[in-house]
């Protein structure tokens, strides 16, 4: 399991700038990252290499932050590959609530991340069928 942390922020200029900020001056490496916005907030999704520092951080900053955990799912560079392993988690009855990618790991493949309802389904199901699951300690 990856942990992630999400900071809520508010829609306007600089407001993820400002996260990014107290990271970098806390030396907490961003690995990977997603965003979601509606008018009036936003929410950033990190995985990095510190989720514990980023939190205290951050929260001593006034966001609002929250780490869960998330499954990273290693894939080769190959077309198909992630509608395989779509096909995987659907075939299993595993719903994916939201997913984005990463690929900056030296001579690694890439890593699709994914939230889901039932992870230990998912990671049972990915495993029966060879697929790499990618541990925190790995990034």
């Amino acid at each position: 399991m990856i942990r992630q942390i999400s900071v809520f922020v508010e829609n306007q200029p600089g407001s993820m700038m400002n996260v990014t900020s107290a990271l970098s001056e806390e030396h907490v490496n961003i690995r990977a990252i997603s965003t979601f916005d509606t008018p009036e907030f936003g929410i950033m999704r990190l995985v990095v290499d510190d989720p514990v520092r980023a939190k205290e951080s951050l929260t001593r900053k006034g966001f609002v932050t929250r780490i869960s955990e998330v499954i990273g799912a290693e894939l080769k560079d190959e077309k198909g590959n992630l509608n395989q392993m779509l096909k995987i988690l659907a075939d299993g009855q595993i719903n994916v609530n939201y997913i984005y990618s990463f690929v900056i790991r030296e001579e690694k493949a890439p890593v699709m991340v994914f939230s889901t309802d039932d992870f230990d389904k998912a990671q049972k199901v990915l495993r029966a069928s060879n697929v790499k699951l990618v541990e925190e300690e790995e990034l």
